[in-house]
């Protein structure tokens, strides 16, 4: 039983949720037998991965995709992970729909922000960090997610974040103003985009 289960894990790209686990025939004793033998380790509260992977290029948002799939990473991790901040984010922002109940988590320490349908929908790229699935908004719609909460996030942020984003090849003015609109932030944005244009 213990190499079929690590040959579920493998299938899997590695890393699973306990839930998953258990869907897939694996018992939660097997699950805490193999972290005992060290075969796989506990990354978060119900998530384990193959203890042979290499290490996770990016823990904080990979735990945090595995532990609540349906949210998305947003404000200053999106710029963190777009490199178009120079800010170390201290906690992940991710975005859940307004009629959402709020994710929590002890480690890494979330920060959760509730936006409107239309807003939480528009943007949203998937990338495979470690083999896991991350949805995390594009830079444009990050940016315009920035300006909405630029109490916050810090206007100094949001600036240096626009700049390093006006001096990247692919700047692109329409699908900000498209996302201004979307987040219903046109007018505040506008008048800044005019003085780096």
């Amino acid at each position: 039983m213990k190499k079929k289960s690590k040959e579920i894990f493998i299938k899997y790209g590695g890393q699973l949720r306990m839930n998953e686990a258990i869907k897939l025939g694996i018992s939660r004793y097997m699950l805490y037998k193999l972290r005992d033998k060290g075969v796989i380790e506990q990354i978060s509260r119900g998530v384990y991965r193959l203890k042979e992977l290499p290490p996770i290029s990016n823990p904080d948002l990979v735990t945090v995709s595995l532990r609540f799939p349906n949210s998305i990473i947003c404000l200053v991790s999106a710029l963190a992970f777009h490199n178009i901040t120079t800010q170390i984010p201290h906690s992940v922002s991710v975005a859940v729909c307004r009629s959402s109940r709020l994710p929590s988590l002890e480690y890494p320490p979330i920060q959760s922000h509730r936006f409107s349908n239309d807003a939480f929908n528009a943007g949203v790229e998937n990338h495979r960090i470690d083999e896991v699935p991350v949805k995390i908004y594009n830079m444009e719609k990050t940016l315009a997610d920035c300006f909405k909460f630029r109490n916050k996030v810090g206007m100094d942020v949001v600036l240096e974040a626009l700049k390093l984003y006006k001096a990247r090849k692919n700047f692109n003015l329409d699908k900000l103003i498209k996302y201004a609109k979307i987040c219903r932030i046109k007018n505040v944005m506008l008048p800044y985009l005019e003085t780096i244009i």
